[in-house]
């Protein structure tokens, strides 16, 4: 909803009789004067002190020529506290994930859970801004992060090197609009260039392209507003977020520029915060009072109000802008963009307890004891002195460098006092006070490692109570930010890129590029919280899963995959545990995460696949007969072939044999004998006995199905019998 369209709801709500803008603002104006009042008058001093102790700053209450040192409590507490919680939620494990609420959510609750730990991790900085509002719930009672979604309509590059025909190209495409920085040659007003040179550009491209991204940020305590009654972000009446935004950035908001000019000021109404003063107590000194720098007082509230007086209240997105809080946008949301932490939440109310809350009096304690440790320790190294008056040189006794002479006029006019150092009596109370911390917080030596003095005769079982012990405090304060902020930050996420992204994006996970739309999703899914905290330590818990694992691998190894107490599928979440413990991400490079099949629907499968034993064993039989057959009419045939050689030979030998025997009968009877008609009686035979052969095959091939009908059945096949034609010659073939 833009500025126009706000103009004409207030038209429509004054004819229906809904709340005007004048009512709306009036509400509005109230509600932030009230959270600003309770802000700045009652939560920023205590947080202010909060800073000032965490940043090691005097008390205050300093004498001159005594000892200032400060005890840095507040500091030690937090320093110890940031890399365990960082290394919990940024371990190997996702620590939030989406759980489907239905069947249909099935697919989609491991996609978004990937999509949106993309978003936070590649599209923002998650590490970095966790860690600026870790460190303000741990310092200053609680911390926040504000998440929304920003589109951007436009997109500029810088281009170098550019020649005529490319800017041309450019130039020509209506999507873009091309503007010159700088050009080898001179260019007319209509951008041709005035000479035959080849020109070269350098060009600025702005190209307009919807596209919208979520945003993540840490704001500082003080910008944040919140009503006083409020227990937390869900059930707050009125939360806000303000700032003095620049006149420039209000116009990229789409905000017209005659009204934000309106409002601008050269003052800075957080400038003179407490809180901010004691985070930064030079930004006054370095503000700039010029008109580039301008600024305008933005408030987004978020409100309860029944403004379509229907006389349920709904929440409603509402800025305003300047001191006089005027309303230039309004829209009724589903949520507060807020996810907040606080590390020891009180029962009941919104601010909870912070690290200097138990500590910072500690911190005061330590001070004075140590600076009344090291005055004691340099009045016995430097002890007062007593002097007769008028009997020694005032300017040599307060001459404090080592060595030098004193001046008197009689003996014993200097007489020190010296005093014994008392200080070690105070180490006690300083241990005592560790102690006293230690408890409040659960923060100790042991807590960071091993502590060799205390443990070092101690059994291992001593030493894993004494360490889990220690990480009780942590793990509890990992737990809160947990189920509150972390919750708050993914559920709030989902919701806003299911709600405003239109568009398939594509993004590269495991390696792989994932085309990604989050309009099918469910936006109202359950955020499952998996912090890899517990009793056991990391190793403890990996060889757990190996004994876990080789248990499984005996069940299915003795029982097989449908024994009823070990699936695949649970024998691969045992294994993927295990891989994510030791630290490797990848873990989809080294296993399967995929859908497994079920043992049975694979077996049904199989069973649907394979056919019966007696189909089998038919179908080997059915080969060994067709194999069979196929051999012996192979056999048949070369018997054949070797009989029409053996006969074409024995043909041509009968001829030879004629012809010889017709020569010796001329040479000694003079008698001539018909040989063509001996030849062609020869031949009649021969021709009878190749038509004999050429049947025999063909009649096998005719009786091959009866036979093997008669083999199937387990019959014996008939055997052909040779069918014998009648020589008319008298000549008697050749038949083996």
């Amino acid at each position: 909803m833009n500025y126009e369209q706000n103009e004409m709801e207030e038209e429509l709500a004054a004819e229906t009789g809904g709340m005007t803008k004048e009512d709306l603002q009036s509400i509005v104006a109230n509600a932030i004067k009230l959270s600003i009042a309770y802000i700045d008058d009652e939560v920023s001093p205590n947080r202010a002190k909060a800073t000032r102790y965490y940043l090691g700053d005097r008390f205050g209450n300093e004498e001159d020529g005594r000892s200032t040192v400060v005890s840095m409590d507040v500091r030690d507490t937090v320093s110890k506290i940031m890399p365990s919680l960082l290394r919990t939620f940024f371990g190997s494990e996702k620590v939030v994930r989406f759980e489907p609420r239905n069947e249909a959510d099935i697919p989609f609750a491991d996609m978004a859970t990937e999509y949106i730990n993309y978003i936070l991790t590649e599209d923002n900085n998650l590490f970095l801004e966790l860690q600026s509002c870790w460190q303000d719930a741990l310092v200053r009672k609680v911390g926040i992060l504000k998440f929304w979604y920003e589109e951007t309509d436009e997109t500029v590059h810088t281009m170098t090197d550019i020649d005529e025909m490319q800017f041309q190209a450019l130039s020509g495409n209506d999507e873009i609009e091309v503007e010159v920085i700088t050009s080898s040659v001179e260019i007319d007003e209509m951008g041709n260039p005035t000479s035959d040179e080849e020109p070269n550009y350098t060009i600025r491209v702005r190209h307009n392209d919807r596209e919208g991204r979520v945003r993540v940020k840490s704001l500082p305590p003080e910008e944040f507003l919140i009503d006083r009654r409020a227990t937390k972000i869900e059930d707050a009446g009125y939360c806000g977020h303000r700032k003095m935004a620049t006149v420039s950035e209000l116009i990229k908001m789409g905000y017209p520029r005659e009204l934000v000019e309106s409002k601008a000021t050269s003052s800075d109404q957080l400038m003179f915060n407490q809180e901010r003063m004691a985070r930064d107590p030079d930004e006054l000194n370095g503000y700039r009072d010029d008109e580039a720098m301008k600024r305008v007082l933005y408030v987004e509230s978020y409100i309860r109000v029944d403004k379509n007086n229907d006389g349920i209240a709904e929440l409603r997105r509402v800025c305003t802008m300047g001191d006089d809080y005027e309303v230039v946008h309004h829209e009724e949301v589903e949520q507060a963009p807020f996810a907040t932490f606080c590390p020891a939440p009180e029962a009941h109310v919104f601010f909870g307890e912070s690290m200097f809350d138990l500590v910072g009096d500690i911190q005061l304690i330590k001070s004075n004891v140590m600076r009344n440790m090291l005055d004691s320790l340099s009045m016995s190294i430097h002890p007062r002195v007593g002097v007769v008056e008028g009997s020694a040189n005032i300017d040599d006794l307060l001459n404090s460098e080592i060595g030098s002479i004193v001046r008197m006029t009689q003996p014993g006019s200097v007489i020190p006092f010296s005093l014994p150092f008392v200080g070690k009596e105070a180490f006690p109370m300083l241990q005592y006070l560790d102690k006293v911390r230690e408890d409040r917080t659960g923060i100790s030596k042991a807590s960071q490692g091993l502590d060799a003095d205390a443990l070092q005769s101690s059994t291992s079982v001593a030493v894993n109570a004494t360490l889990q012990g220690a990480q009780a405090q942590i793990e509890m304060i990992a737990r809160v930010f947990a189920e509150t902020g972390m919750r708050q930050l993914y559920s709030g996420i989902l919701k806003l890129v299911v709600a405003n992204q239109d568009k398939e994006r594509v993004i590269r996970l495991l390696d792989r590029d994932h085309p990604i739309n989050p309009a099918p999703w469910n936006s109202s899914m359950d955020v499952k919280i998996t912090l890899p905290i517990g009793a056991a330590s990391e190793q403890e818990k990996i060889d757990s899963l190996s004994q876990i694992i080789q248990k499984q691998e005996e069940i299915l190894k003795n029982f097989g995959p449908d024994n009823g107490l070990v699936t695949i599928e649970n024998y691969r979440n045992a294994i993927q545990k295990q891989i994510e413990l030791a630290g490797f991400k990848d873990v989809s490079s080294m296993l399967n995460t995929g859908q497994i099949q079920p043992p049975q629907a694979a077996e049904d499968a199989e069973a649907e696949a394979e056919p019966s034993q007696e189909d089998q064993l038919a179908q080997v039989q059915r080969f060994a007969i067709e194999s069979d057959i196929k051999k012996k009419a192979a056999e048949l045939e070369l018997r054949r072939q070797e009989m029409i050689r053996d006969d074409d030979f024995k043909h041509d030998k009968l001829e030879a044999d004629i012809m010889i025997k017709a020569a010796e009968i001329k040479a000694k009877y003079n008698t001539t004998l018909n040989v063509a008609e001996i030849k062609a009686a020869i031949d009649l035979n021969r021709e009878a006995l190749r038509a004999e052969n050429q049947q025999q095959p063909n009649q096998r091939q005719a009786q091959r199905p009866a036979q093997q009908r008669a083999q199937q059945q387990g019959q014996r096949p008939v055997q052909p019998q040779p069918n014998r034609q009648p020589n008319p010659q008298g000549v008697r073939p050749v038949v083996q």
